[in-house]
């Protein structure tokens, strides 16, 4: 039954990362029916606000209060949570709406375990899900891992019709896949050059992903500073070492800049992207969703090609948009300009026609909360589609074929205790020191 406007709907996000936190708890605000301005604080259309409960789910990657802080997205409550746990708080409390803001094993197994504890049950909320933010490689595996959610978000027109034909081709109902945009764009249009004129390189955590390239960039970097002493050049990072975000990030620039000298108008900076972007005159990026931020605002943007566009750095997906160029070519005072079809199709509205690109979701979701019960969940994966992948999937997460807890689950069946939650914190930091300091530092040894 739909939500009554008396009381406000109530939006769960499970998230595995910082960046997964952002997109599920930004998506989770736009989607809301009645609630066009996309802010979990107010509706503005004299329906209460929507209430945002967060669950990060426990990993390598759960972020720190650091990271939270940075993202800057409220919630009503957050609270670290293992999948058996939030299976048991979804079995215990009513949402309206859940995001899943997962990778796709994550969301495999989600569904299925929540299709064990809601069997039977009468109502149940909307589920959600979708990505972060391009989408370059594994769409098929990414795709048939998130089947079952009511609604599969797709951030452009694009990746809409790229899901439609995967969920098509194997025989699976495409009905759930929606299209909208990116949840985090906004800001002010570029206006014009700031002073001093600045330019901002975004890192990535993961690509390139080898001390050699990650050095060549760093040193055009410092070159294109030392080359334009009047202008304002920024590293702008996604996390400080020692802290995991979506993907492992085992040579921080931040570490190798340490070993060279650094000119005065070069700074290294943390920080919302969407502030950093406020006085950003050029944008440069292998291919970080922040160019999309970034096109969005009209901000001129370059993807670098001096790795060369190959699939496994992620600039392919720029082929035809007009922000393919070198450092050399920005050394010599290069400005891309984008291709206005292209951009149109990535969900960058930069047309202005962002303020509607969540209507076709936030429809769907109301006619759902508005049907007198909402069907089982029904994954494309199961003990008998996929006999021999979907048990590795669910087990991963202590969940059995049938989506119920394993034996020895944590915390399967309680609450834990005062001193278990003293013991998990120690054991998580013992866990994240060996993932995150450790484990690099071992694997670049068995290099040499």
């Amino acid at each position: 039954m739909p939500p009554s406007t008396s009381r406000p709907i109530r939006v769960a996000v499970l998230a595995d990362s910082d960046t997964r936190w952002k997109w599920g708890a930004l998506t989770g605000a736009r989607i809301v029916p009645g609630n066009p301005s996309g802010d979990a604080g107010a509706s503005g259309t004299g329906q209460l606000a929507p209430v945002l409960d967060g669950f990060l789910l426990r990993g390598r990657a759960t972020p720190t209060p650091r990271q939270l802080r940075e993202v800057g997205v409220r919630a009503d409550s957050l609270r670290e949570v293992t999948a058996v746990e939030f299976l048991r708080a979804m079995a215990q409390t009513s949402y309206d709406v859940l995001v899943l803001a997962l990778v796709g094993g994550g969301v495999q197994a989600v569904l299925h375990g929540l299709s064990r504890v809601w069997e039977g049950r009468g109502e149940r909320p909307v589920v959600v899900t979708g990505y972060v933010g391009v989408v370059y490689e594994k769409l098929a595996d990414g795709l048939l891992l998130r089947h079952g959610a009511d609604l599969v978000l797709a951030n452009s027109r694009q990746d809409a019709e790229r899901f439609r034909a995967v969920y098509e081709g194997v025989g699976a109902d495409a009905s759930s896949v929606t299209e909208v945009a990116l949840p985090f764009l906004g800001g002010a249009p570029y206006a014009g050059e700031h002073t001093p004129y600045t330019v901002v390189f975004a890192a990535q955590p993961s690509v390139p992903d080898t001390r050699t390239d990650r050095l060549y960039l760093l040193d055009r970097l410092v070159r294109h500073a030392r080359l334009h002493p009047d202008r304002e050049v920024l590293l702008k990072l996604r996390s400080k070492p020692g802290e995991h975000t979506t993907h492992i990030e085992e040579l921080p620039y931040q570490k190798l800049a340490q070993k060279l000298d650094l000119p005065p108008n070069l700074r290294l900076v943390y920080g919302n992207m969407g502030e950093v972007l406020d006085r950003t005159d050029l944008m440069v990026t292998v291919s970080s969703t922040a160019a999309l931020e970034s096109l969005h605002r009209r901000i001129p943007t370059v993807v670098l090609t001096d790795l060369g566009v190959r699939e496994a750095l992620g600039n392919h997906h720029f082929v035809g948009s007009g922000c393919l160029a070198s450092w050399d070519q920005l050394d010599a005072g290069h400005r891309p300009a984008p291709d206005e079809e292209w951009v149109a199709r990535q969900g960058v509205a930069a047309d202005g026609s962002y303020a509607t690109a969540f209507d076709a979701a936030r429809t769907r979701i109301a006619e759902l909360l508005a049907s007198p019960g909402l069907p089982p969940l029904t994954p494309y994966y199961t003990p008998a589609t996929a006999p021999g992948y979907l048990p590795g999937i669910l087990s991963r997460h202590h969940l059995g074929p049938d989506g119920s807890p394993l034996p020895g689950a944590p915390a399967a069946g309680r609450e834990p205790g005062p001193v278990r939650q003293i013991v998990r914190r120690a054991a998580r930091g013992a866990y994240r020191h060996g993932v995150q300091r450790v484990a690099p530092v071992i694997r670049r040894m068995g290099e040499l």
